[in-house]
Formats: structure tokens, sequence, C-alpha cells
């Protein structure tokens, strides 16, 4: 098996829509939600070998929390526990990606780890075995695995096909305040259950949707818990409005359960102009352009 520095990118999740149609029985929330990727986001590698480490490091390392409580620990341990004599290894994280932002940063780590061990393993990349242990690990990881758009639904573990989506050019902005997902849907006020009373239902997307179609989709759409989220932070409406404001932006919404916002522009040019008058503006905010997909 190969010794050499494996490397993986760990993109943003940006969930263009999420609705939460209600709150089960067992107290989990069920969901509704088109998911995108960006294409950079953290970086991690892997040096194969005995025993299991992690070293953080980057820009927003510091935001990373422990090392040894890290989402891609726990996954690495988790497909240890479901393939005998699994060879794990040294991971180092470059964080990059704001965390508790509502755009998946750990997930997507997550992810890579689990990617990064079946490339040193040998192992396919549909083996069962790393959406079982991606499952485990949480929530998001399992869309996280293939980060290509697509529908998720349920509590994370119900994923639609891979969804061809045109080009979509975004600024995604995110004011420095944490966000604890279970504090959002704790606002959310609903009881174990109990089902959502407004909003139409979730608009179908289709497999390869024109740029006109889906931006008209996702007009219909909403993210349920934007208005929870400014409750407990109330900047992120300031970040709604900044966004909303942005010349040539087409959409602005919330991306998970915040902080992390983002617009949709019609071009690359338009989201960089954009970013530069956010930043300028606002710079103690973490401002970036991204394609997604």
């Amino acid at each position: 098996m190969t010794t050499e520095i494996l490397r993986e990118r760990a993109p943003a999740k940006i969930n263009l829509t999420l609705h939460v149609p209600r709150r089960r029985a067992d107290g989990w929330h069920e969901l509704e939600s088109l998911v995108a990727f960006s294409r950079s986001g953290d970086l991690l590698t892997l040096t194969p070998g005995e025993g299991l480490s992690l070293s953080v490091d980057g820009p927003r390392a510091a935001a990373a929390g422990p090392d040894a409580d890290n989402l891609v620990l726990r996954a690495a341990r988790h497909l240890a526990g479901l393939v005998p004599g699994l060879r794990l290894g040294a991971f180092a994280l470059t964080k990059r990606l704001p965390s508790a932002a509502g755009i998946g940063g750990g997930s997507s780590d997550a992810a890579a780890a689990l990617r990064l061990l079946a490339r040193a393993n040998g192992l396919a990349p549909d083996d069962a075995r790393l959406s079982a242990a991606a499952r485990l690990t949480g929530a998001d990881v399992a869309v996280c695995l293939d980060a290509r758009a697509r529908m998720m639904r349920g509590v994370g573990e119900d994923l639609g096909p891979p969804l061809a989506l045109p080009p979509l050019f975004a600024v995604l902005v995110n004011p420095g305040v944490a966000l604890e997902t279970r504090r959002v849907f704790a606002e959310l006020g609903l009881a174990p259950g109990q089902a959502q009373t407004f909003g139409a239902p979730h608009p179908w997307i289709g497999e390869r949707p024109a740029s006109e179609a889906l931006l008209a989709a996702l007009k219909k759409a909403r993210n349920d818990m934007e208005d929870a989220a400014c409750v407990l932070a109330p900047v992120v409406g300031h970040v709604l409005s900044v966004l909303a404001a942005a010349r040539g932006q087409r959409l602005a919404r919330m991306s998970g359960s915040g902080a992390t916002c983002f617009a949709l522009f019609e071009s690359c040019a338009g989201a960089a102009r954009a970013a530069r008058a956010i930043r300028r503006d606002h710079p103690g905010w973490w401002v970036k352009t991204a394609a997604l997909r």
C-alpha cells in the first residue's frame, strides 16, 4: 500500500434551500434541502501509517475545537470499526472555512477523511462501509462524501441522485458569529410530532435545470431556519440585507443554520465585484466568492 502523502479538498456545503416540514416524534427535525458545494474549502492530507493522529493549522485553526474531538478522527474511528485491519495514519487539516457556520465545514472534513482512508486502503468509492461510517459520524457527513449537488431529505440520510446544476456564482459571507445548530432548531419551537403550518412545499428540482428555471424554483423555496437564526444572532439579518442590496444579486439567503449567508449572481465578475465592496465596507467579515456545483 502507498505511503505517499494523500490530499483531499473539503469544500463548503451550501444549503440553497432548507425546508423543515416537521419534527419527528423522536425529536429529530426532518429536512428538505437542495445542497451544492464550492470548489474550494479546507485541505486535508493523510500520511498512511500506524496509529491515528490529527494536526490542525490554517487561518481558522483556533476555531476548529479540540483536535481529539474533531470529526476527522471520529470518522476514522467509525470506519476502523467497520473495516477490520484498516490502515490509518497521520491527518493534517488546513482549516480555511469558519466553524459552526452553516456550511458543513466539519462534516466535509470528516467526509474527506473517509475518502482518504478509502484511497489508502484500496476501498471502492461506493463501498457501503464508507456511507455507514459517514452516517455514524454526523447527519451532514453522508451528503459531503460525494460532494455534488443533490436533494437531501429526512435527517440527512435520504440522498437524491446528483444533479447537473447550471453555473452558480456566489458570494459567501460570515460575520464571525458561531451559531450552534441545536440552538437554532430549538428556536424553531416545534414540539415532537409537530408539523410546520406555514409555507409552500419544496419545489421540484429537475435533474438538469436551466438557469432561469432553477432560479425561479429557488425563489419559491426558503430557509426555514433564517428567522430563528436572526433571533439568536441579529447580525445575520444585517448580512442578508447587505447581500440583498448588492448590485446584480439574484437571490440572497442563509445557508444551513447560519450564520453564513450567500447571494447568487449572473456572472463570476459580478460576484467578485460584490465581494470586493462587502470586504471594503465590512473588513471584519469572512467574504469569499465561490462557484457552486
